[in-house]
């Protein structure tokens, strides 16, 4: 016996990857601001001589020394978006937009 009655259950796999999208667009978008913000502050301490900023040498240590770990994290949670579901990339892009 089914929970969800037959004349609405069509809507459930449709509407599912569409809120998911929006969530992820709102995310996205809000931390595309913060990763702006801080690089914009990061400039002006630079600017200001209150940082020095790091050699390429050290950019490269850091990021190497960081990204595969993101990558671990990230990479098992890709499989829980549903991004090739047309209604996902309009939630996506709606998100992004209004977000």
């Amino acid at each position: 016996m089914s929970m969800v009655p037959e004349e609405i259950a069509w809507v459930i796999p449709t509407v599912l990857p569409f809120i998911i999208g929006l969530i992820v667009g709102v995310i996205i978008k809000r931390a595309i601001k913060l990763i702006l913000a801080i690089v914009v502050l990061f400039v002006v301490l630079v600017a200001i001589g209150y940082l020095q900023m790091p050699s390429m040498e050290e950019l490269m240590k850091t990021a190497l020394a960081y990204l595969p770990l993101i990558q671990s994290e990230a990479g098992p949670l890709i499989n829980f978006i549903p991004y090739t579901s047309i209604s996902f990339i309009i939630g996506l892009l709606i998100g992004l937009w209004k977000g």
